[in-house]
């Protein structure tokens, strides 16, 4: 799955690379734009579906927090980069590299659509269904991954399983309050603290090591005898908690120790994407996936048309009441909600199970 549709990335960052001026920023700019509605969001989809078809589902938790650890340790590598590196040099060490992932894809990288023989899309057979009776010429599965879902189709896969749809509630309101962050937490530290570039790059330097180790050596451990339910309302609660601390922020300090929290505020989105991955079939993890990123794509638009400005006015002289970190308020309220929801997901069979696949792979 993950080596033929991510054909259309283009490393826009070779652009930069070449020059910065006035002309060539506006082409980096209308091609990133282009690329990213094509590539950007899908990558990660593609990745955690690509993961899914070779991971079974006891390990999927541990496997998304190791390939999140990953991420973050790229994160961390290139915060260090952009940080000693002149601005020249940054870009061409980011074309470099991510001409550097495109062929390792190509190369180590194979197609994953478990239910393929001769190119030919087969079905996950329910038990009891009769094998001979199916058959694997029918023309109207070598459409299955060529048309694009419509909205009834994710409507339906919204209803597919109630575990399914209250995942997705906690996605829209935990992808919110982390939109709400990344949009006003910036803005309340400078504001409130004065704090400079220096000190952001810090804080995501504490948060993105943090993050690492937790991840790649932490989450493993815990998944097993803990479950990834479990683990997503703690790492939702221990987020919760983060947003109080930097609401009430009293000193400087405060942000870095609420940093250290990261350590577990990291579980909830694997977990998140675990959930999710047991709930659909083989040949509807991509589909899957891609619904989850939609509805936290669809939070981050909203976050900051609603925080945005409510951090503004509370750090004005127009408050209506002396509180400034109100809108960070608002966000652990938000986080809240998504913690409760999280609750009530309840731990519904799997319906891309290792028998049905290995059903699938016997036709």
């Amino acid at each position: 799955m993950l080596p033929r549709h991510l054909r259309l990335w283009f490393p826009t960052s070779s652009i930069l690379a070449c020059s910065r001026t006035t002309n060539y920023f506006y082409a980096y700019y209308a091609l990133r734009t282009l690329t990213a509605m094509v590539c950007e969001g899908s990558i990660n989809c593609l990745a955690l579906a690509y993961l899914a078809d070779n991971i079974s589902d006891g390990q999927r938790a541990s496997a998304f927090g190791i390939l999140s650890g990953i991420s973050s340790a790229a994160f961390v590598c290139a915060t260090l980069a952009a940080r000693f590196l002149s601005t020249g040099s940054t870009f061409q060490v980011a074309t470099f590299v991510s001409m550097l992932a495109v062929v390792y894809m190509r190369i180590f990288l194979e197609e994953s659509i478990p239910d393929q023989v001769d190119g030919m899309t087969q079905p996950i057979l329910k038990e009891g269904e009769d094998v001979i009776q199916k058959d694997v010429n029918a023309p109207e599965r070598t459409t299955v991954f060529k048309k694009i879902p419509s909205l009834g189709d994710i409507i339906c896969l919204l209803k597919s399983s109630p575990s399914f749809s209250q995942a997705a509630v906690v996605a829209f309101f935990n992808s919110l309050a982390e939109g709400g962050m990344i949009s006003s937490s910036m803005y309340y530290l400078k504001a409130r603290f004065h704090f400079n570039k220096n000190q952001f790059a810090d804080l995501m330097l504490i948060a993105g090591i943090v993050a690492t180790i937790s991840q790649l050596f932490i989450m493993p451990l815990l998944v097993s005898p803990i479950g990834d339910g479990r683990l997503l309302s703690i790492g939702l609660l221990v987020t919760f908690v983060n947003a109080i601390l930097y609401s009430i922020a009293w000193s400087a300090w405060v942000p870095y120790a609420a940093t250290a929290l990261s350590i577990v505020m990291v579980f909830a989105p694997p977990s998140l994407r675990s959930i999710v991955s047991k709930q659909t079939g083989a040949r509807e993890q991509g589909k899957a996936q891609g619904c989850i990123s939609g509805v936290s794509s669809l939070a981050n638009i909203i976050a900051p048309l609603i925080f945005s400005p409510l951090t503004a006015l509370f750090l004005s002289e127009e408050a209506p009441f002396h509180f400034p970190g109100f809108s960070i308020m608002c966000i652990a309220i938000t986080l809240m909600i998504a913690f409760v929801q999280s609750l009530t997901i309840r731990s519904a069979p799997s319906t891309s199970s290792d028998k049905n696949s290995s059903n699938a792979m016997e036709v």
